[in-house]
């Protein structure tokens, strides 16, 4: 995909030089904040990972509409500031520098692509219920482990696709349209409501 190979060597040029070992998340979290660099939030104004202003952020700004999910099931629409770069290489140290505060200081410690993806849930950074596992099938589907630095990466595969993966393949059509989809979800093992859920949030993911 172009924009993986856009700007993967970007973030991992970024992530050897400051110290984090699992540029596979972040490329991932790029690709599912952005929709593949396609969101005016990161084709506009290249914020990749949806980067809010927060009080001591003295850059430029936009103000956008968002969805965060702050209990979860529920999703609220937002407001809110967001930080504007100049390109995409200032977009990508933007995140390294955001992520370098106290809060984070966790990730360097990460053992895998999911435990840096759930240390920085936990420590705030995403609210999406579903927000690791969304990411680890962004990682999966293109093997993004190849990025990695460190040779004890563990890949993590299953025969089941995820939540994500089907969510993605509803969106593309492949499994039809009202009733018709219901059935052929439950008939493959699928919770249909799961699915659809996961549907709505990709779907208003990509209009931020």
């Amino acid at each position: 995909m172009k924009f993986i190979e856009q700007i993967a060597p970007v973030i991992v040029k970024e992530a050897k030089k400051r110290g984090y070992k699992f540029p596979s998340a972040i490329i991932a979290q790029a690709c599912l904040e952005s929709n593949y660099g396609k969101s005016s939030l990161a084709s506009n104004y290249f914020n990749y990972f949806g980067m809010k202003c927060g009080s001591y952020w003295k850059g430029k700004s936009v103000n956008m509409w968002t969805k965060e999910e702050f209990k979860p099931g529920t999703i609220t629409t937002i407001k809110d500031n967001f930080r504007v770069y100049d390109n995409m290489e200032a977009g990508v140290r933007g995140y390294f520098d955001f992520i370098a505060t106290e809060r984070y200081k966790n990730l360097k410690e990460a053992s895998s692509p999911r435990d840096y993806l759930a240390k920085i849930k936990a420590d705030g950074y995403a609210t999406a219920a579903t927000y690791v596992d969304a990411v680890m099938s962004v990682i999966s589907n293109y093997n993004l482990t190849q990025y990695d630095t460190t040779k004890n990466v563990s890949r993590e595969t299953s025969k089941r696709k995820s939540t994500h993966e089907i969510a993605l393949e509803v969106i593309q059509g492949e499994w039809g349209n009202g009733q018709q989809r219901k059935d052929r979800l439950t008939k493959a093992g699928y919770n249909y409501d799961i699915i659809q859920k996961e549907v709505n949030q990709i779907l208003e993911r990509w209009t931020v």
